[in-house]
């Protein structure tokens, strides 16, 4: 799969690192840290020689109780970063927003991938009744369709109820996958991402962690986010700033399971981790 610039080789063994950059004042791990641009671009090119295949540029946060902001204010975020990255850097940038307005702007700005907490279901979910969109340039499939760019669809509900867990996710997954095709959107495009810390439980979060095997017979790109989650603070009782151990555990369960991406705050560490299980295993 070819993300901006750079080829990413998806059947090959090797698990690419896309590092987090959250330019909001709120954020559940690094909020205000990196919300003005002089220390963004400087943490950007810390990830950088850290070895980040990918930057994701998050303009709102998304953590439990978070505080929505404007679409305007979202765009005039994200924007202001992206560009200059892109001046600055020769390096892929995804955009994690779930509006599509914020999207489309950042698109056309140069941004080579979308990522949407809400696996292109916000519209079906949250749209009036005889409206197929939230919003008035169309929906997010639409959006991504549109600039014919990859797109990391996560997993999400708006309540942790499930008949089947692991079944029901694959499910939703595949629905987002069928959404996305139907907008256009090449399947050779789609990554999908099982949502760990959305619309579950603690126990759902174990039971997505110690069932990823599960999620390869998708046949699809896969990319694990759970740096400094909720469930490794829920599991060792500590603070967010304090979950970097248990966030490289679960990137070495990526690699163990062959996993093609993982979203991380801690780029050096990950990187580490994942070139010494990669060589244990004999794929590095």
């Amino acid at each position: 799969m070819k993300i901006g610039k750079k080829e990413f080789d998806f059947d090959k063994p090797h698990t690419y690192v896309m590092g987090i950059l959250n330019v909001t004042p709120d954020s559940f791990s690094d909020g205000g840290k990196f919300n003005k641009l002089d220390t963004a671009l400087y943490h950007v090119e810390e990830m950088v020689q850290q070895g980040a295949d990918i930057i994701d540029v998050g303009g709102e946060s998304t953590r439990p109780g978070y505080q929505k902001i404007t679409v305007e204010e979202e765009i005039a975020r994200v924007v202001s970063i992206l560009e200059a990255i892109k001046t600055r850097f020769d390096i892929p940038v995804s955009v994690d927003t779930y509006k599509a307005p914020v999207m489309d702007a950042a698109l056309s700005f140069g941004a080579d991938m979308a990522n949407d907490i809400w696996g292109l279901q916000y519209d079906s979910i949250f749209a009036e009744k005889e409206k197929n969109s939230v919003w008035d340039c169309g929906t997010m499939a639409d959006i991504v369709a549109k600039y014919q760019v990859p797109v990391c669809i996560m997993h999400n509900r708006t309540e942790a109820v499930y008949n089947d867990f692991l079944k029901d996710v694959l499910s939703d997954l595949q629905k987002s996958v069928a959404i996305g095709q139907d907008a256009g959107i090449c399947k050779e495009k789609i990554i999908l991402d099982p949502g760990v810390g959305f619309g579950k439980t603690y126990e759902h979060n174990l039971m997505v962690l110690s069932g990823l095997e599960s999620f390869r017979e998708l046949g699809m790109p896969l990319l694990l986010a759970s740096s400094r989650k909720s469930v490794i603070g829920l599991t060792l009782d500590l603070p967010v700033e304090e979950r970097e151990e248990g966030t490289i555990v679960t990137t070495v369960l990526a690699v163990q399971n062959r996993w093609n991406m993982v979203r991380v705050h801690d780029v050096k560490k990950n990187v580490r981790a994942i070139r010494m299980m990669e060589k244990i295993i004999g794929i590095g």
